[in-house]
């Protein structure tokens, strides 16, 4: 593992540019955006959930989800574990693909899951790439 991780670093440091850096502060915006969104509409999560709610622990999804996009997103900003970060957002993004399928269909909605989870998967293989607190503190030693 820890022998691909290096593989995956030393692809990405010789294969990154300021356009991908980009899109990674983007993507980390975006998901401080919808954790403070998920916190502010709190009652359609709860109108969602309702039916399983016991099930799947409600409150602790809701803090679960909030609290990992929020500090998933700045862990993103500043490129620090970012593979760590998206990796905690993964099963998010599965369910938030899979929410659109239990109930009404919402085509904006599947698609903007389904792009976010491209970004995560792509990023989590990419890494935080050579502009990034984690390439700053590798070289530091």
């Amino acid at each position: 593992m820890n022998t691909t991780v290096k593989s995956l670093n030393k692809w990405a440091n010789a294969h990154t540019n300021y356009g991908l850096d980009t899109l990674r502060i983007s993507f980390g915006i975006f998901l401080i955006y919808k954790g403070a969104s998920f916190i502010t509409h709190s009652r359609a999560f709860e109108d969602l959930i309702a039916p399983v709610s016991n099930f799947m622990g409600g409150m602790l999804t809701f803090h679960y989800i909030a609290a990992a996009h929020i500090m998933g997103g700045i862990m993103m900003i500043f490129g620090l574990l970012t593979r760590w970060a998206i990796m905690a957002q993964l099963p998010i993004f599965m369910g938030a693909i899979a929410i659109n399928f239990a109930g009404v269909m919402n085509a904006n909605n599947l698609i903007t899951a389904t792009a976010v989870f491209s970004l995560g998967v792509f990023f989590l293989f990419y890494g935080s790439g050579k502009h990034s607190a984690d390439y700053y503190f590798k070289m530091e030693h």
